[in-house]
């Protein structure tokens, strides 16, 4: 899954990198080891405190900001990335651009771009132990205390399944591997969003 959301990443024109972030735990050995075969670099860190990662992961390479997106969004439509990085360029002193603050994209296809101060900021006094896993939830909690914006899809598709966290998830995802065809990666989120209603309809 690491590979094919790599393969959609490297295809954005608006990030300046990518590092993975995991755990310091053993079980995680594998991950690290994916990074270092990739080319891309790893931070390891505590595996509770995912806001402490992220921030650390930043810092190693002088970021101003960050974009989180997670390793079961093996789809991940890179020109939906390159759009909430633009927009967080754009906007004057945002703290947080998304697509999730009310879920409309499908699962799977979850951006946040994150002005890295502000995390920073709340991550050393004002993150619960929840909120330190979570990172976000903070920000969403008091939307009246931060600078969010956020992007709607057009039409409603926050049921839809495509992200991979269970063995039937898996399963859809090796089917839409087998509608949509290689080069995976150049399909973008309108044709997996109708491959994957296609599945759906021939299921029911």
């Amino acid at each position: 899954m690491l590979s094919y959301l790599l393969d959609r990443l490297k295809q954005c024109g608006e990030l300046d990198g990518v590092i993975l972030a995991t755990s310091d735990q053993a079980a995680d050995d594998p991950i690290a080891d994916f990074a270092e075969k990739a080319g891309i670099g790893c931070y390891r860190g505590s595996l509770e405190d995912v806001a402490g990662r992220l921030v650390a992961a930043a810092d190693m390479v002088a970021a101003e900001a960050l974009v989180r997106v997670s390793g079961d969004s093996p789809l991940l439509d890179s020109a939906l990335v390159d759009r909430l990085v633009a927009m967080f360029r754009k906007k004057d002193s945002v703290d947080l651009v998304t697509n999730v603050q009310k879920r409309t994209f499908p699962k799977g296809q979850s951006v946040e771009v994150l002005a890295l101060e502000s995390l920073r900021r709340v991550h050393r006094s004002e993150l619960s132990r929840s909120e330190r896993e979570h990172v976000t939830s903070h920000f969403y909690r008091h939307p009246d205390r931060f600078r969010i914006v956020n992007v709607e899809h057009e039409a409603p598709l926050g049921s839809l399944q495509l992200s991979i966290d269970t063995a039937s998830d898996l399963d859809r995802f090796e089917a839409l591997l087998g509608v949509l065809g290689e080069p995976v990666q150049e399909h973008g989120l309108g044709a997996v969003v109708a491959a994957a209603l296609r599945l759906e309809a021939v299921r029911v």
